[in-house]
């Protein structure tokens, strides 16, 4: 038996794998972009299926199918949603910026398989009817974005918070030494350290929800240029209800599919939130590592989980590897959304010509933000011990804490105390015993590292 079947389009006959599901259209993008060898991700074939799906049940309750192909493209549709059929979606993300070889790969499948199932159903026809690549792949962006920011990022998110809040009121009435420009400094707590941790990601959290508001707003129903040509005027709005039920996302109709589909703003803007998160999972990545360092030469200030040996050669050798993976994340998604800032500002006229690229970024971000989130607060942040021995050492040898005494001796007599401590390497009690005048009692209530980190003036 031969290998190869002959399948035709408009522009002639070619072989096609006979065992595919998809016909000549998608077999010309595969032999026209042998780039990367990268595809279109999994909830994006997910959120095109679903598409194709509310679009059958649309278009059976508008009279613009019957309801045999209806029900045969709706069953095929939530199979390639599923991801039965992944692999009948081979077409490299560096194709026609459109994406119009991907929304012709899911109605080449799609019908397909219901042609199998004993269908009359054409790809153009009958599974892409009153739609256009240039609203159905906009359309996908929006809503494999919206669903998998939805249902794995913000949950990762808000675990991440979580793990981090219950340390802080463990560590609450631990206190260390604060630093600024990575010199010591006035102390505070372990807690108000992962305080700030918390509310950086609680914003991130805050700035995705209200970015998702537009990432809810479909074009689908603007078809080739947003005008909705060959497509009934009650396709886009109902397309978004049916695609709520689907999937319990408040999706809605664009109030306007020129913007949807010529821009991608939405996206963009939703790729800068992202970045702004990975900015703020590298602040905390690095502060950890900062704080695990050493253990005996560095900071040592706590030790994070022993998760695998750290060098072929060193033997004892243990890394810091979550941090150091959250930090390689942060980079990937901060070079994603410069990718994304430039492929948006890529719409010419009535069309963005790098959809494809913008899908696989933004998709890819959010997945891995989502993923090294979790491992950062499971693998991390909740095992992590304090060296109290190491810890309690640095504060009482911090010159900086005399900072408390300036409103009873001065700044001058304060700065004068502290250079004799560093100079002399003493604890700054000792040296104040015999420079500021005070009595022990007076400076260990003035001193004392715990009351600091309440602010205010001290001995009032």
């Amino acid at each position: 038996m031969s290998n190869f079947r002959i399948e035709h389009d408009s522009m002639g006959e070619l072989q096609v794998p006979a065992d595919a599901l998809y016909g000549a259209q998608t077999q010309r993008a595969i032999d026209n972009f042998p780039i990367s060898g990268l595809h279109l991700p999994r909830p994006f074939i997910r959120a095109l299926g679903l598409i194709k799906a509310a679009a059958a049940d649309v278009n059976l309750s508008l009279g613009h199918l019957k309801k045999g192909q209806a029900a045969a493209i709706r069953k095929a549709a939530l199979a390639v949603a599923d991801g039965q059929y992944d692999a009948q979606f081979p077409i490299d993300i560096f194709q026609t910026g459109s994406g119009t070889s991907t929304n012709m790969n899911a109605n080449e499948v799609i019908a397909h398989l219901a042609v199998a199932a004993g269908a009359k159903v054409h790809p153009n026809d009958h599974v892409n009817y009153g739609q256009s690549s240039n609203d159905v792949i906009p359309t996908t962006i929006h809503v494999s974005a919206a669903l998998t920011t939805s249902e794995q990022l913000l949950p990762a998110l808000k675990h991440l918070r979580k793990v981090i809040d219950k340390r802080a009121r463990e560590l609450k009435n631990t206190p260390k030494t604060g630093r600024t420009h990575l010199m010591d400094a006035m102390p505070i707590t372990f807690g108000q350290e992962l305080s700030g941790w918390s509310a950086q990601i609680a914003s991130a959290i805050e700035r995705i929800e209200d970015a998702l508001k537009r990432m809810r707003r479909l074009p689908q129903g603007g078809t080739a240029v947003g005008t909705g040509i060959n497509a009934d005027p009650k396709f886009g709005p109902a397309i978004a209800q049916q695609l709520k039920k689907l999937t319990g996302v408040k999706f809605e109709s664009a109030e306007n599919y020129f913007e949807g589909m010529a821009a991608q703003d939405a996206a963009v803007e939703l790729s800068g939130q992202l970045k702004t998160l990975a900015v703020g999972l590298m602040k905390i990545a690095n502060d950890l590592r900062w704080m695990n360092s050493g253990p005996l030469a560095g900071l040592g200030e706590i030790e994070l989980p022993a998760l695998q040996p750290g060098s072929s050669i060193m033997p004892g050798k243990v890394n810091p590897v979550i941090p150091e993976a959250v930090a390689m994340v942060a980079a990937q998604v901060i070079g994603n959304d410069v990718s994304i800032t430039i492929a948006g500002q890529s719409g010419n006229f009535q069309l963005n010509v790098m959809l494809p690229l913008i899908a696989h970024n933004l998709l890819q971000s959010i997945g891995i933000l989502a993923n090294v989130s979790v491992l950062l607060a499971d693998k991390s942040i909740a095992g992590f011990k304090v060296n109290k021995a190491r810890v309690n050492q640095a504060l009482a040898m911090n010159p900086i804490l005399v900072t408390a005494l300036n409103p009873v001796i001065g700044y001058e007599k304060g700065a004068a105390t502290a250079k004799q401590a560093y100079k002399e390497h003493r604890p700054i009690m000792d040296v104040a015993l015999e420079t500021t005048g005070l009595s022990k009692d007076e400076l260990k209530k003035l001193l004392d590292p715990m009351t600091l980190t309440k602010g205010g003036v001290q001995g009032k």
